[in-house]
């Protein structure tokens, strides 16, 4: 049997590297080399403080999804309203023995007309590296609210 290999292209020019330091796993800490980030995790429905992973790629990824919407919208020579938001559910489940991750992200662009707004979203969702890194790896929901 033949097996095919699929490699992405090559990063050209760096731009940013995020660098953290994580100890004790869901119950841990990270912290960035920067010192920007020093959060407490800790496991999903746990009481008390913390943050956790789900929690903190749902956030990374609305984000870049939403500067991706905004690129879109200034190639389109479009203004982005006040209230253009992106919110993000990322799930953490199982199939059998084995873990798996999906998500949801719910676009508002608030006086959008709808098959613009689904425009801003498709060229978004080809731009933002989350959704590049995700694609055909776990599956994902983009629904315009």
């Amino acid at each position: 049997m033949e097996q095919q290999v699929i490699t992405a292209p090559a990063i050209e020019k760096v731009l940013y590297t995020g660098k953290t330091h994580t100890t004790g796993g869901r119950d841990g800490v990270s912290q960035s080399s920067d010192g920007r980030l020093d959060i407490q995790l800790s496991p999903p429905g746990a009481k008390g403080n913390g943050t956790n992973p789900e929690q903190l790629f749902a956030a990374g990824w609305s984000a870049c999804f939403l500067g991706a919407i905004g690129i879109a919208a200034k190639d389109r020579k479009v203004v982005l309203p006040a209230g253009t938001a992106v919110d993000a559910e990322v799930d953490l489940g199982m199939t059998g023995s084995a873990y798996f991750l999906q998500a949801r992200l719910h676009v508002s662009l608030p006086g959008i007309e709808p098959t613009l707004a689904r425009e801003l979203v498709e060229a978004a969702h080809q731009t933002c590296p989350y959704s590049k890194a995700t694609r055909g790896n776990i599956n994902v929901e983009i629904n315009i609210v």
